[in-house]
């Protein structure tokens, strides 16, 4: 948590004095946090051990209930065992109905950072609260057809946005272009109401729009198959964090 805390406070001060003395923000790498979802789960400790020696910042976790998105994936004992394992933060996505019940095992089984949708949330800004209350960096999360204008009461509350650029439930799936201008003008909101809050953006995210989403305001890339179905994940996970370069 100390890890993640100190990285997105370098950010923030950095655009706040660039703010103030109105200099130009020149565009920092990404944060990358390679979604584990994509991941060959029959061998998972080789899976982390790959993630540990790399240039990836987080590791992101896909949390599905079957209810609130038609897929499963895993819940406690399988973060608690990553957790084990990782050398990296864990940046859990939860895609569950009545997230709040679950924020304080969530916690006990190792997030570091813990993301909400917002579709699913009914009390959202008690939510991000309770996240934060538990020592945890604090997100919302939104479905494709949600419009970025919701979060103008709460973008002071949360440490970030998770944009889905597709359809949450299922990895693999294309990348809806429509994005780009979703981080636009959710930048807009952040930076009109002064907040701090980063972007985050999962799905569909590869070597060819990396640097597209970087410049359109992302600051955190999830990456699932550009990453783990690549012949080299290592050399991979370095060309997005450099997408850039």
């Amino acid at each position: 948590m100390l890890i993640v805390t100190s990285y997105l406070l370098l950010i923030t001060l950095f655009r706040t004095f660039a703010l103030s003395k109105k200099i130009k923000i020149f565009m920092m790498k990404p944060i990358i946090s390679p979604s584990l979802l994509s991941a060959d789960f029959g061998n998972l400790e080789k899976e982390i051990n790959m993630l540990n020696q790399s240039e990836a910042d987080w590791i992101h976790l896909d949390i599905m209930d079957g209810v609130f998105v038609p897929n499963i994936t895993f819940g406690m004992p399988v973060i608690q065992t990553i957790k084990k394992l990782s050398e990296k933060p864990l940046d859990v996505h939860l895609m569950i109905t009545q997230p709040e019940r679950y924020i304080q095992d969530f916690k006990n089984a190792g997030a570091d950072c813990l993301s909400v949708h917002w579709e699913a949330s009914t009390h959202l800004h008690r939510t991000i609260h309770a996240i934060k209350n538990h020592d945890m960096l604090a997100g919302v999360v939104l479905n494709p057809h949600t419009p970025v204008s919701v979060l103008n009461d709460i973008i002071n509350d949360v440490d970030f946005v998770l944009i889905m650029s597709v359809n949450p439930g299922f990895g693999g799936q294309e990348f809806i272009e429509r994005s780009y201008q979703r981080i636009k003008e959710l930048k807009e909101i952040i930076v009109k109401n002064g907040s701090n809050a980063l972007i985050e953006v999962d799905g569909g995210v590869n070597l060819d729009n990396a640097a597209q989403l970087v410049k359109a305001g992302a600051d955190i890339l999830v990456a699932g198959n550009a990453v783990f179905k690549t012949e080299n994940p290592l050399e991979s996970i370095h060309q997005l964090r450099n997408c850039l370069s």
